[in-house]
């Protein structure tokens, strides 16, 4: 990034914008018509992100103060207890028991690098908004909904591609890679979760798009409409690029675009309903050709092949007992139904009969990263309690219905 004094910048626009103080490269100024926008890309881990944000706006004095957050990212960030107060029950019967999980691994990565580091990701953010509020400055949370981005995110990722985004993830969770002082160095220069992403998108392009692109274009018109003649903009160095790019061409943004996020196709809901027409279709047309008690015994094979590893997977969660009775006898029923997995059920069961306490919210990012606390942490056997029984309801599902439609011929 160019330094201020060689920024490309009209003579006009050059004329027009005057600042209070010199700055490194880390700082760019952009003129929008009247409104003059001081942008500082950050590394989000880096001490000295933090210290420049301090400057800049106590020596520039702004109209408004743009971050690259929006209210649940700044709610993560700013309340670090904020898991002791969530309703788990409420999550699973919501069916958003996945969405938490992801949340979770975030916190639990964020924590690491934060301890290895010496500085959280984010903390230039809350001091962007604690020197604006210090001196009576709005505050313009300008990045798009967290939920948002990951819902178009996971829509836009090709099926056969979703398996190595989740299993990237899973990875993650119990990454113990030692970072070396050089490494050290190297990740407070940069925006490290902009170059997580990048990276990521040279595997799955579409998810450059969703991550970077798009909310590149996101953060930039909130920035231009923000109130105000002069603004400073906290936003990752990773975005500087493409926000100087959308100003400069003067892209036409539509925020409504970027929120949507498109209803699943009739197609993927008969794709749904497929396998469980197949069974219950198979085992009718047996009973027809072959009588009563031939589709009897396939539906128990059915039964078995469904509530067995289901059961299993409860076993090995170690799950509360009614938790893996509840896995044994509704894997059959909701294998049969795209609305709701097992896992919902055993998780919601797991979850009333062995809450969590204050204790295991608060040590959870901690926990996660450490395979042998799952079973340990309340909290997270409820996750053990969603993830192995679906798993078995799975194997099972292919087993019982491989040997079911064979039975047909």
């Amino acid at each position: 990034m160019p330094d201020i004094d060689d920024s490309p910048l009209s003579s006009a626009q050059k004329s027009s914008t005057v600042l209070h103080g010199q700055y490194d490269s880390d700082v760019t100024v952009l003129t929008h018509g009247e409104k003059t926008i001081i942008l500082i890309g950050t590394a989000h881990v880096s001490q000295e992100s933090v210290e420049i944000v301090k400057l800049v706006i106590e020596q520039e004095h702004p109209d408004g103060v743009c971050v690259e957050l929006d209210d649940k990212r700044f709610e993560a960030i700013s309340n670090p207890n904020r898991w002791e107060s969530l309703d788990l029950k409420e999550i699973i019967r919501r069916q958003q028991l996945s969405t938490l999980m992801v949340n979770l691994v975030l916190a639990s990565f964020q924590k690491r690098l934060g301890d290895k580091l010496g500085v959280l990701p984010g903390t230039e953010m809350l001091e962007a908004i604690r020197m604006a509020e210090k001196h009576n400055i709005p505050v313009i949370l300008a990045d798009r909904d967290v939920r948002i981005t990951m819902r178009r995110a996971w829509r836009n990722t090709p099926f056969f591609r979703k398996s190595l985004l989740v299993s990237s993830l899973m990875l993650s969770i119990f990454d113990t890679t030692e970072v070396s002082e050089d490494e050290i160095r190297n990740l407070k220069k940069q925006d490290v979760l902009s170059e997580m992403m990048k990276e990521l998108g040279k595997e799955v392009p579409t998810l450059k798009v969703v991550l970077i692109d798009e909310r590149d274009r996101y953060l930039a018109k909130n920035i231009m409409e923000s109130s105000g003649k002069r603004t400073v903009a906290v936003v990752g160095a990773g975005h500087v690029a493409g926000i100087c790019h959308t100003i400069e061409q003067q892209q036409s943004v539509d925020l409504e675009e970027l929120k949507y996020i498109a209803p699943v196709s009739s197609a993927w809901k008969l794709v749904g309903w497929s396998i469980p027409l197949l069974i219950v279709g198979s085992i009718a047309w047996i009973g027809w050709q072959k009588g009563a008690d031939a589709a009897g015994e396939n539906a128990l094979f059915w039964v078995l092949a469904n509530g067995i590893p289901s059961g299993i997977g409860g076993i090995l969660a170690l799950a509360h007992p009614l938790t893996i009775l509840t896995a044994f006898v509704s894997a059959p029923f909701t294998s049969l139904t795209p609305v709701i997995g097992v896992g919902y059920v055993t998780a919601f069961v797991q979850a009333y009969l062995q809450p969590p306490i204050v204790r295991d919210f608060q040590t959870v990012a901690e926990d996660i990263a450490i395979p042998g606390r799952w079973w340990k942490s309340r909290l997270l056997r409820v996750f053990l309690a969603f993830l192995l029984p679906t798993i078995g309801s799975i194997i099972g599902t292919w087993v019982g219905g491989t040997r079911i439609v064979s039975n047909l011929f």
